[in-house]
């Protein structure tokens, strides 16, 4: 069992958020960033595949700057095998970022490809599926129950008043949600083995791309509430500030 996976550096989300004075980013100093929550449930699912087929590789890939060597050394922590930096700028096109880890994953002759379902900085949900396609493998996106047996895959996703149920074969891209497994935290042996697991720098290029971030801006600040009355005469007041005010009805 051969088994990547794509691993996005993001601000921790109780971080307090700062726009940088581009107006187009974010500024960094003081942020805690941490490994996107979501691949951590696809790191450890990597991991217990591994574990339960017991032999194979796990490699973990993360597009960015040498600060991202941090976020992937907390994957080795978790027990991932190996890691590779694909060093280079990222893009707001989530299709630029496919096509960087299609090329890169291209020929690795893995089982599996995991992302998680989304990051949670830009909840896009697009890299996973445009990896998938570019690689010309089957994808399942938000994975929360998976099986697999004999090369075929059976993956449930939970939807709206129900669970899908969905098969597939082997390669293919999967796209993990929370409540597939609960992910481990890194032990002191582990940490300490991290320290000595292979990780691999590659200088990549990534295209502009057609999508672009213009500007950034805080979401308003949220108005104090007020009562407007009590009981049931309250309604109508209650009604009408609904519609004239808030405009939700």
């Amino acid at each position: 069992m051969k088994v990547a996976v794509c691993l996005k550096r993001v601000p921790d989300t109780t971080t307090k958020i700062v726009i940088g004075s581009d107006g187009k980013s974010i500024d960094e100093n003081g942020v805690k960033f941490v490994p996107n929550p979501y691949d951590e449930y696809a790191l450890e699912e990597a991991i217990a595949l591994k574990e339960r087929a017991g032999a194979g590789e796990t490699v973990v890939y993360s597009l960015g700057g040498d600060s991202s060597q941090e976020t992937i050394r907390t994957a080795l922590a978790m027990g991932i095998d190996r890691g590779v930096l694909l060093q280079g700028a990222g893009s707001a096109d989530g299709f630029e970022v496919a096509k960087t880890f299609a090329a890169e994953l291209k020929g690795g002759g893995f089982d599996l490809v995991l992302f998680g379902k989304l990051a949670v900085d830009d909840y896009n949900m697009q890299v996973g599926p445009m990896t998938a396609e570019l690689l010309g493998v089957p994808c399942i996106t938000t994975v929360a129950h998976l099986t697999l047996a004999n090369g075929a895959i059976e993956a449930e996703r939970e939807i709206e008043g129900g669970i899908e149920v969905c098969t597939c074969s082997m390669p293919a891209v999967l796209t993990i949600d929370k409540g597939l497994n609960t992910p481990r935290l890194p032990s002191l042996k582990g940490i300490m083995a991290a320290k000595k697991k292979p990780l691999e720098v590659r200088p990549v290029h990534v295209g502009v791309g057609t999508l672009m971030v213009s500007s950034l801006t805080l979401p308003p600040e949220r108005l104090a509430g007020r009562i407007v009355g009590e009981g049931p005469d309250a309604v109508p007041a209650l009604v009408s500030l609904l519609r004239t005010e808030a405009k939700v009805l």
